[in-house]
């Protein structure tokens, strides 16, 4: 799993794009009374979470590892590049149900697609098949840290909204 390469990923930048852009926007749409949810995270989950956040930015945009290989067709790791687009995808569509509804806790922590707590699980998962496609033991390694913080912390949140 050690296939390392140090260079710029356009397909990094991209999935950081696609990640960053619906967040931006939810900045400004936040479900009602979320800041109440926030102020009762857990503050080891929220340090895993960042830390994880600037460990996968970094090395997503700093391997060339996850641009598409010239041999991809013929390339089983492939499977792992095109379930991850299909994930990113599925996160923005996630994100366009969301603007579209009411914006309130229940309606962020819906699932999507089967998919609980969508929001946080499609993006990870996305992150963590790329760095299989990479062969990038770092970016797993990142994506688990990101995912144990920022899922955990979401589903905390699920968990406080159901119960109102």
């Amino acid at each position: 799993m050690l296939n390392i390469h140090f260079g710029f990923s356009y397909v990094g930048l991209i999935y950081i794009i696609m990640l960053t852009v619906p967040n931006l926007i939810w900045a400004k749409y936040k479900p009602k009374n979320y800041e109440k949810y926030a102020s009762n995270e857990n503050r080891i989950l929220g340090a895993f979470e960042r830390i994880g956040e600037v460990l996968v930015t970094t090395i997503v945009l700093i391997f060339s590892d996850f641009n598409v290989r010239t041999e991809s067709c013929r390339d089983p790791w492939t499977l792992f590049l095109a379930v991850s687009v299909v994930l990113m995808i599925m996160y923005e569509l996630y994100w366009i149900r969301y603007f579209k509804s009411e914006r309130t806790m229940k309606d962020q922590y819906r699932s999507f697609c089967r998919v609980p707590v969508a929001g946080a699980t499609l993006p990870v998962a996305a992150f963590f098949l790329l760095g299989f496609y990479g062969k990038n033991i770092f970016l797993v390694i990142s994506v688990i840290i990101l995912g144990i913080g920022h899922i955990g912390i979401h589903l905390a949140h699920k968990k406080e909204a159901a119960c109102e």
